[in-house]
């Protein structure tokens, strides 16, 4: 049997200055050891889940669309996130596809999840009965039509795009005169993203955005945007006043990400420090599914996708 050699006496018997050198060395091995673990290490995760667009309906098969196939997809995706140790769970819009007696059937789904459950706002599920219009948002639970929270360092800001639609305000409500506007406004310069199933932030909101991004910024906090609707790349898809939310976001130092649904494709961009990433719909299809967790690190993010869903890294 070999000897066990006693690191002490080693040590005891070199010179004072070549011991104190291995020890001092050895301390600072062990210190870069315990730095890199914890770089190794996210400060937090969260799920995303986008695009459910859930109704009791048949699927259209055309479009690869099976809305009543989304009930058993989004617990699925719930099971895998209770696996995990997540801070919370985003839906990017498009609970429902149409009427508003689809939450009855979907909002159980989310009861079943062990983490807290963050919503916003889709352009589908304002495909209710007029009297239900100013109810949605109250019907799932969030604290008012857009908001932030803040986690670990990073704020959260949470918009409504549908603000000013065509589709969301009730009859009579400026927004939806001003929807109008700017839908017509678009089309007549032929514009790729003149749709009436896109539309846009008011100004007011548009400030507000503005000022929670400075707010973060003199907390010492990242901003992470999220949204229903794309802003980048251009596509056919895009928020109507894209050029303006692009141009703020991409001059902001503190926002490294943008997150959306609606195009149920998915798309990446990168414009300055942001990225924008647009993730997939899970309505898509008739039994593979699609989501993603969300691994955020001090100097970058790890997308993890699952089903459909691509993995990515957002270095920042």
């Amino acid at each position: 049997m070999g000897r066990k050699t006693d690191a002490r006496a080693v040590l005891a018997g070199l010179p004072k200055a070549a011991a104190g050198s291995i020890v001092t060395s050895l301390s600072s091995a062990a210190s870069t050891s315990r730095r890199m673990s914890s770089a190794d290490l996210p400060l937090f995760r969260f799920g995303i889940i986008a695009d459910p667009q859930y109704a009791a309906i048949e699927p259209q098969v055309e479009m690869g669309r099976y809305y009543a196939n989304s009930l058993a997809k989004v617990g699925a995706a719930i099971e895998t996130f209770n696996g995990e140790e997540l801070s919370f769970v985003m839906t990017l819009g498009d609970i429902i596809d149409r009427d508003f007696k689809s939450f009855d059937d979907i909002m159980p789904v989310y009861d079943t999840l062990h983490h807290e459950a963050f919503f916003l706002l889709g352009n589908h599920d304002f495909g209710v009965a007029p009297e239900h219009l100013e109810k949605v948002a109250e019907r799932i639970g969030m604290p008012s039509p857009y908001y932030s929270f803040q986690r670990h360092g990073f704020r959260f800001i949470v918009l409504n795009g549908n603000e000013v639609s065509t589709f969301a305000p009730p009859e009579g409500h400026p927004h939806r005169a001003l929807g109008h506007e700017r839908l017509a406004a678009l089309l007549a310069a032929g514009a790729d993203n003149a749709h009436g199933w896109n539309a846009s932030l008011s100004d007011e909101q548009f400030a507000w955005l503005a000022g929670e991004i400075e707010a973060a910024k003199t907390a010492g906090e990242k901003v992470v945007v999220m949204n229903h609707f794309p802003v980048h790349p251009p596509c056919e898809h895009d928020m109507w006043d894209r050029e303006r939310i692009v141009g703020l976001l991409s001059s902001q130092e503190n926002v490294v990400a943008y997150l959306n649904g609606h195009n149920h494709v998915g798309n990446y961009g990168k414009v300055g420090g942001c990225h924008f990433v647009n993730f997939k719909g899970v309505v898509d299809t008739e039994s593979e599914n699609t989501f993603a967790i969300v691994d955020v690190y001090e100097n970058r993010m790890e997308i993890r996708g699952f089903g459909r869903e691509d993995s990515r890294t957002l270095n920042y």
